[in-house]
């Protein structure tokens, strides 16, 4: 039995029981030695999967945990690695530890093969201490979207004019390497994009702006012509 079905089988086994299950009997049912099912219980719960007990005594699953199935097929596993390795690197700070914690996890359930395949991966995205202050604005911007909270910002163009704005944040949008801000800006009346590293000061304000099907990420990306 591969790793990723036994630790599935596991907490199957676990699901549902009324009393702890020893691990002698989980060994048994996995066909499986009582100490690989000591490891496996530990990665699961190093993992965040609420298991109760100890060896000798017997384990349970809280009643109200849920594992669905990981129905990825090679490739697509292999894609969620690489996409939380650029997630960590070019993203926020908060964003970079969830995707920490999802690689641990999916890494904890892939068997030897996948694991050395994807330590294999040709892709790197180091994670530069330098760029942790436009990581910080990353976060802010992000929050303030998800909030939908307005911004004031003080931002210097490609021609190095200098303005004040208050904008609606609405999303974070990836041109050619370079993140900019697409915000509906209240002084000129339309969307604007607006470079991380060209924004020199910025504020969350306390002012909220509403749901506005015509000022949205979704709306300005339907008009978008391709080229």
């Amino acid at each position: 039995m591969r790793r990723a079905d036994r630790l599935f089988e596991l907490v199957t086994l676990l699901r549902g029981r009324r009393f702890a299950v020893t691990g002698r009997a989980l060994a048994e049912a996995l066909e499986v030695s009582l100490r690989t099912v000591y490891r496996d219980i530990a990665d699961l719960q190093a993992q965040g999967v609420p298991i109760a007990g100890e060896a000798g005594v017997g384990y349970r699953l809280s009643p109200d945990f849920d594992l669905p199935p990981l129905m990825f097929d090679r490739h697509e596993v292999l894609a969620l690695l690489v996409g939380g390795r650029l997630v960590q690197a070019v993203t926020d700070p908060a964003l970079a530890a969830a995707a920490r914690s999802a690689e641990a996890k999916i890494r904890a359930i892939l068997d030897d093969r996948l694991l050395a395949e994807a330590d294999a991966l040709p892709y790197r995205a180091p994670v530069i201490p330098a760029d942790e202050p436009m990581r910080a604005r990353h976060q802010a911007i992000r929050e303030a979207c998800e909030a939908r909270r307005k911004l004031r910002l003080d931002y210097r163009d490609a021609a190095g004019v200098a303005s004040s704005r208050i904008v609606w944040p609405l999303g974070l949008i990836a041109w050619t390497g370079r993140w900019t801000l697409l915000a509906w800006c209240e002084t000129r009346r339309a969307y604007r994009n607006f470079r991380f590293d060209r924004i020199e000061a910025m504020e969350t304000l306390a002012e909220a702006f509403p749901v506005q099907a015509d000022r949205s990420l979704a709306h300005y990306l339907a008009g978008i012509q391709p080229l």
